[in-house]
């Protein structure tokens, strides 16, 4: 009998196992539902354990070492977060929680405070996942060069969530696990059948930067119950089968592809029986966390792999809302306490510089280079292959295309529009005729203002609003019109000069040479 006690919140269909398995341990001490009548049958069942109606009579208990949370996943958040508050170690059931901020939130409190929160991924503790795992971290597999996961049944039908949701988050970190790597790709398509707005039917598919690739199929509405993991290495293929005999859940089939005259030929192989020790999974998970809190082990499952499993799933709901949209979980050679937006998409091959932030809808290209402590308003557009320097700020509705480069802060007003071909046409392909435009160092263009293609903007030069830019801009140049025309001159600070070219705010001087051009006096 464990010398730990537990409290079971949420009583329901899967609360009902859980409280079964940890009266097994011994570590039950109380159940805690909003259903009295439920309640009142646990109490026959379990005479010795302890229920409540309210949670907070749960936590008040010093007694309760452990919280185990199987209510709805909405909940989630608010109830461990209640739990790691009042000192308690927490197990949640899975998915950990919806949002993957909360999801950061109880890391930082769980670790702030020492406790142990866990996320219930019941398959990784199932012997035959195991031993599965062990195979393909040894080498026994070869390579893995994909993996398949489907989890197929008629029923459990439910309402408060999709198929995806209920099905998939075991298979996403089964996955996860065997791969040692988080997805950078995944697209995922949805059937709705039953109900207008929820998902009865799933495909998602991942792609690995070591490339891995897997898919997981789940559905609550097909004719026969299916849970099948196939791992494909280059040495061997391994089947984990859950609907089998204990005896077949794990088969390894030892094929092998020849190439005979360059063109490859199977060599097909009888499969292999691998055995394994039987052992009820959620018996060991449940062990397990409770080993966890005697030790301080961090969990198999802990709250980091709960949210790596999290991003993948809200992942994969993005790509279904989008019609199978791929979307790219890892932003690459993002900058530390670089802030993007979650509808934003940063795509492979873009480097984000050191707190720069990017905002709503906007779309990074692949190679572009965005430097440090640059913003990036709402829908912007940068790319492919600009590079944009240090401190500089885009505001809304802004294009900045192939062929442009901003030197450091640059200020480009909103809606102003940059163009990289000169004689468009909708039916001519012209991109190898695109012309570089150069915004040099301190520019401001305003709001709607038009840059025609070729042209350099020089330094510090303030471009007004509504003007349209057809040739080179000296420095400090201020230019008006349509077509654009300097006016006058302007000072670093963005003060008009006066004839005297020296600013009446910040007082720097400026002498013109003998090319009417000003430059700033030393």
């Amino acid at each position: 009998m464990s010398e730990l006690k537990v409290a079971v919140i949420g009583s329901g269909y899967w609360g009902k196992n859980l409280v079964r398995n940890y009266d097994r341990i011994g570590a039950l001490k109380m159940i805690c539902d909003t259903n009295e009548e439920t309640l009142a049958r646990f109490k026959e069942q379990y005479p010795e354990v302890e229920t409540a109606l309210s949670y907070s009579e749960v936590l008040s208990k010093k007694f309760i070492d452990g919280i185990i949370i199987a209510t709805p996943a909405e909940t989630h958040f608010n109830l461990a977060k209640e739990a790691l508050l009042a000192g308690k170690h927490v197990y949640v059931e899975k998915p950990l929680v919806l949002n993957e901020g909360e999801a950061e939130e109880l890391i930082s409190l769980a670790k702030d405070r020492k406790l142990i929160l866990m996320v219930g991924h019941l398959l990784q503790y199932h012997p035959i996942f195991v031993e599965l795992k062990k195979m393909v971290e040894t080498g026994e597999l070869g390579r893995i060069n994909y993996i398949y996961s489907n989890r197929l049944n008629l029923g459990k039908i439910r309402r408060e969530e999709n198929i995806l949701w209920s099905f998939a988050p075991h298979d996403i970190s089964m996955i996860l696990s065997l791969t040692g790597e988080e997805p950078e790709k995944v697209i995922a398509t949805g059937g709705n059948y039953l109900h207008r707005h929820i998902a009865d039917v799933t495909t998602t598919h991942l792609e690995f930067p070591s490339g891995t690739k897997a898919h997981i199929f789940v559905s609550w509405l097909h004719p026969f119950k299916e849970q099948k993991l196939v791992v494909v290495g280059d040495k061997k293929m391994a089947v984990f089968d859950d609907t089998q005999v204990w005896e077949d859940k794990l088969l390894v089939y030892p094929h092998k592809v020849e190439w005979e005259n360059n063109i490859p030929v199977p060599n097909k192989a009888d499969a292999e029986r691998v055995k394994v020790i039987q052992d009820e999974p959620l018996f060991r998970e449940c062990k397990h966390f409770l080993e966890c809190i005697e030790t301080g082990v961090p969990p198999r499952t802990d709250a980091a792999e709960g949210l790596r499993v999290l991003k993948v799933l809200n992942a994969s709901q993005e790509s279904m809302n989008t019609n199978g949209r791929e979307v790219l979980l890892k932003t690459p050679e993002s900058g530390e306490s670089a802030q993007i937006h979650k509808t934003a998409f940063v795509d492979a091959g873009a480097k984000i510089g050191r707190g720069t932030k990017i905002w709503h809808f906007s779309h990074i290209m692949p190679n572009t280079v965005i430097g440090e402590n640059c913003n990036l308003g709402q829908n912007v557009v940068a790319g492919p292959d600009v590079t944009i320097g240090n401190s500089c700020k885009i505001q809304n509705n802004v294009s900045v295309y192939k062929g442009v480069t901003l030197e450091d802060d640059v200020f480009c007003g909103p809606s102003m529009v940059f163009t990289n071909v000169f004689n468009p046409r909708a039916h001519v392909n012209r991109m190898n005729e695109v012309r570089e435009t150069l915004i040099k160092k301190g520019a401001t263009l305003g709001a709607n203002s038009t840059i025609v293609c070729g042209n350099t903007i020089g330094k510090y030069a303030l471009i007004g609003a509504g003007a349209v830019v057809t040739k080179d801009v000296p420095d400090y140049a201020l230019m008006v019109g349509t077509p654009a025309k300097r006016t006058g001159w302007v000072c670093q600070c963005g003060e008009i000069l006066p004839q005297s070219l020296e600013c009446i705010s910040c007082y720097k001087k400026y002498e013109k040479n003998d090319k009417e051009i000003i430059t700033l006096c030393e």
